[in-house]
């Protein structure tokens, strides 16, 4: 490599192909990436690529994968040739990178790097990067991952006030008791988080909002199953009307959902630990609940995540003066990560365009907390 030709950054061709999938296989034993996934994230809305090139040779590349309705990145891999370390290239497709993240409004970036790999460890400490977790078996050799983050943007990430526990529901309609389960778990150490109690909420807490399919979770009937698990619930809803009947088309199956709705309002009415508040669910009141030590779960329209208009709950984590931190209980099978879904960053105003659903703009929230700390 010439030591007078500077090394050029620029997003990745088609017309790279060949190189980038050389570099992987030079590059790594185990959880290579084909030549199929280099062409899919070359086409891919969200996912950035980029190439290090000098004398028209590339000589490494680096992929993020923005997540799509959020403020946060993801370095999904980076790579280089051997005789292109040493030389600094690495800092600079990070840079680049990071760059390139913000240009798309992406507040942080989240890396994932094997215990053992002390040098790429050292890189990202160099750069600002953070230890915030580990993953166990991450890779394909059953090797542990380090969990690190950055925030490339000029703001102060505030630190986690409390662990929250994750928990990816194991059903495509129990978001609901995934979300509450974390919640719950939250406050009681030590609750153990299965199929078993998230299916026996389901039960519990579900009602009927698509014209076909399983029922979803609606918030008093989460209410009462949490107060049946000795936890106390205020129920904020911003509408004194039956939820979700907009969703479905046939009059029979609206009185079904009247009836599911109007049962678990009469139930709750009856437990003194169950309060409804038929009033607006803002941010600041969600940050009010959050100081003074509940856990918070709220529904959201999924719209802007994965393009599809379906009510989805999720727990909420941590908040600053830019963003609302959620656990997210589904992750996109194919593109992300579990690592992705916990304390995600939303910036506060898209939070606000996503924390209502449907027509009539449905807002919904529950903070909970042990009946004991009341």
């Amino acid at each position: 490599m010439s030591k007078h030709k500077a090394v050029e950054l620029r997003l990745a061709r088609m017309s790279d192909l060949n190189a980038l999938v050389d570099i992987e296989e030079r590059s790594f034993e185990n959880d290579r990436m084909n030549r199929r996934s280099f062409r899919r994230w070359l086409k891919a809305e969200h996912g950035i690529l980029c190439v290090a090139e000098v004398n028209d040779q590339i000589l490494g590349y680096g992929l993020i994968w923005c997540h799509k309705g959020t403020r946060l990145a993801r370095l999904y891999s980076i790579a280089l040739l051997d005789e292109a370390r040493g030389k600094g290239i690495a800092r600079k497709l990070m840079n680049e990178l990071e760059k390139l993240a913000l240009q798309k409004g992406k507040y942080f970036m989240r890396l994932e790097v094997a215990k053992q790999n002390a040098p790429a460890i050292s890189l990202y400490q160099s750069c600002g990067y953070k230890v915030f977790g580990e993953y166990s078996n991450y890779y394909e050799d059953n090797s542990d991952a380090l969990r690190m983050q950055k925030t490339i943007r000029k703001a102060n990430l505030s630190e986690l006030t409390r662990v929250s526990p994750w928990y990816r529901q194991t059903t495509e309609f129990t978001c609901g008791p995934a979300a509450l389960m974390m919640a719950m778990a939250t406050l009681e150490k030590g609750l153990k988080l299965n199929r078993r109690l998230e299916l026996g909420i389901w039960r519990e807490a579900t009602t009927i909002y698509m014209t076909s399919g399983l029922g979803g979770s609606h918030p008093v009937g989460l209410a009462l199953a949490a107060e049946k698990r000795g936890f106390a619930s205020h129920v904020y809803i911003n509408s004194k009307e039956p939820l979700f009947v907009d969703g479905v088309r046939t009059q029979a199956k609206k009185e079904v959902i009247m009836q599911v709705h109007n049962d678990f309002i009469n139930e709750a009415k009856k437990r003194k630990e169950i309060r409804i508040c038929y009033q607006e669910v803002t941010q600041k009141l969600i940050v009010e609940y959050l100081k003074k030590g509940y856990a918070v779960i709220a529904l959201i329209s999924t719209y802007r995540m994965d393009g599809r208009k379906t009510p989805h709950w999720v727990l909420i984590t941590h908040a600053d003066q830019d963003c609302f931190y959620v656990h997210d209980p589904d992750p996109d099978i194919e593109l992300q990560e579990p690592i992705d879904c916990q304390y995600l960053p939303i910036a506060r105003e898209d939070f606000e365009k996503m924390s209502c659903f449907g027509i009539g703009k449905l807002r919904t929230a529950i903070a909970i907390k042990k009946i004991e700390q009341v």
